[in-house]
């Protein structure tokens, strides 16, 4: 298996553990979605997508439709999504998605978090290329072969299918996003979730000890409700 493989595996048990946290961020997954290309999800491809994710995650129906409408409210503050880089103690490098609607708030909350745990806020672009940005999509298994697919979808940007428990995952670059989430449909095949993650390039093994100093801060970071995701190069 490949790095997609493996890094999901790691991280399986550790995403959006509270379900209160896991609602939250969709929320602000589906106003960012409407703000960018409004509220009817057949023409808009990024709601579909937060949409099957809220299924995934069984966020209610009746919670998507209230977040829906209210981010089509001209009075909703739209949320920007903001990179934060630096490291954490022991060399190990931290990329910080979050989305936002008070910049000033997110970076004191974030610097302090680095303060705090003795690490180091890094400038724009000091560990992002550690990170290789990749979607996803995760299909039902039934009727079909991982292989198959994965010749079928090499055309459209896949570099890595398989299959764990819940379905079969596709990964793909970033920017294959569009093309591969499009083919999907227009194949009928369901999409039972999709997303974003960045994959660290090379990792690095600590100690017990130096673990629990990384994983301080992380879930430091992740606590905070600005932070939607937190990616590292500390070996799981």
């Amino acid at each position: 298996m490949g790095r997609a493989f493996e890094f999901r595996k790691g991280r399986k048990m550790k995403r959006w553990s509270a379900m209160a946290k896991a609602f939250t961020r969709i929320g602000k997954d589906i106003v960012m979605a409407v703000k960018e290309g409004g509220p009817n999800p057949d023409a808009n491809s990024r709601l579909r997508a937060v949409i099957q994710n809220a299924k995934a995650a069984n966020m209610p129906k009746e919670n998507v439709e209230r977040a829906i409408k209210k981010a089509t409210d001209k009075d909703t503050a739209n949320y920007k999504e903001v990179l934060f880089e630096g490291y954490a103690p022991h060399g190990i490098a931290l990329l910080i998605e979050t989305a936002t609607d008070n910049n000033n708030r997110t970076v004191a909350n974030v610097r302090s978090y680095f303060n705090k745990c003795n690490g180091t806020m890094g400038t724009q672009g000091s560990v992002e290329f550690m990170f290789d940005h990749t979607c996803n999509f995760r299909v039902p298994k039934e009727g079909l072969d991982p292989e198959e697919l994965e010749l079928e979808f090499i055309d459209f940007g896949a570099e890595e299918v398989f299959e764990d428990e819940d379905g079969i995952l596709i990964y793909a670059p970033f920017g294959s996003f569009g093309t591969i989430q499009k083919e999907l449909e227009n194949r009928g095949l369901e999409i039972l979730s999709s997303g974003f993650e960045r994959i660290p390039q090379i990792t690095k093994k600590l100690t017990d000890e130096q673990v629990a100093d990384v994983e301080k801060l992380i879930e430091k970071l992740e606590e905070d409700d600005d932070v939607m995701n937190v990616y590292h190069t500390m070996e799981e």
